[in-house]
């Protein structure tokens, strides 16, 4: 699904070069569920940008469901963003004038998907999460949790293959954090790849399989045999 072969990227600084990746090679298979850990500064963000297709690298081979992204330009980055990935961030980046239904619907909007259409699977996504009741809500009526989970349907409305998750739990307090790790869990049994980057030990523990990023590096990359369910979702 994923595999990314000797990438670096590379920025000039005056005369000198700052190595934020520096010759990492990774594959995550379909139905993984990853998480990529590492301290500020350590090249974590700036790989979540590679596998998101934000940005591209210096050098290397970056392959996405079996296509070769590395060399894309920015409109085929973005037409594959749309149609491959779906984004979960730590501040929800949810528009406040749109009802939760509408902003759900946004990345359908962009793909050009029809009104009536786009309102299926938004309404879809709403109800995996628990919210098809808040659907005409506006996100200010909402918990921070809710939220959240109202960014997770939004990657889910266009069913892409993969979810990307940057820090998704860093602006809740642990008990809404943990309820949202939940959500992304169940995901993930019912077949979505999730890729999830964070700088809390707490949270790759529980998860499968955990890539520690030091200095532009892969440092280990292991499954985590400690890790533990995370519970029912609840209502």
């Amino acid at each position: 699904m994923i595999e990314l072969t000797d990438i670096y990227k590379i920025y000039t600084d005056g005369d000198s070069e700052i190595h934020a990746l520096d010759g990492i090679s990774l594959r995550v298979e379909r139905g993984e569920f990853v998480a990529i850990v590492g301290a500020s500064g350590s090249g974590k963000s700036t790989c979540m940008n590679i596998v998101g297709c934000l940005d591209v690298p210096t050098s290397g081979r970056y392959c996405l469901n079996g296509t070769d992204v590395s060399t894309m330009g920015e409109y085929e980055l973005a037409h594959i963003r749309n149609k491959e990935l779906g984004f979960v961030f730590q501040q929800y980046n949810l528009i406040p004038k749109l009802t939760v239904q509408e902003n759900v619907e946004l990345p359908l909007v962009y793909r050009g998907i029809k009104p009536a259409k786009r309102q299926e699977l938004a309404m879809a996504a709403l109800e995996r999460v628990g919210l098809g009741d808040r659907s005409n809500k506006l996100p200010s009526q909402l918990s921070g949790g809710q939220q959240q989970r109202v960014s997770i349907a939004r990657a889910l409305a266009g069913q892409p293959p993969v979810i990307l998750a940057d820090e998704p739990t860093g602006a809740l307090d642990s008990h809404t954090g943990r309820e949202v790790l939940t959500f992304l869990k169940k995901l993930n049994r019912e077949g979505t790849t999730i890729v999830l980057i964070t700088h809390d030990n707490s949270i790759a523990a529980e998860l499968p399989r955990v890539v520690r990023i030091q200095d532009g590096k892969i440092l280990s990359d292991t499954p985590n045999p400690a890790a533990t369910g995370l519970g029912e979702v609840a209502g």
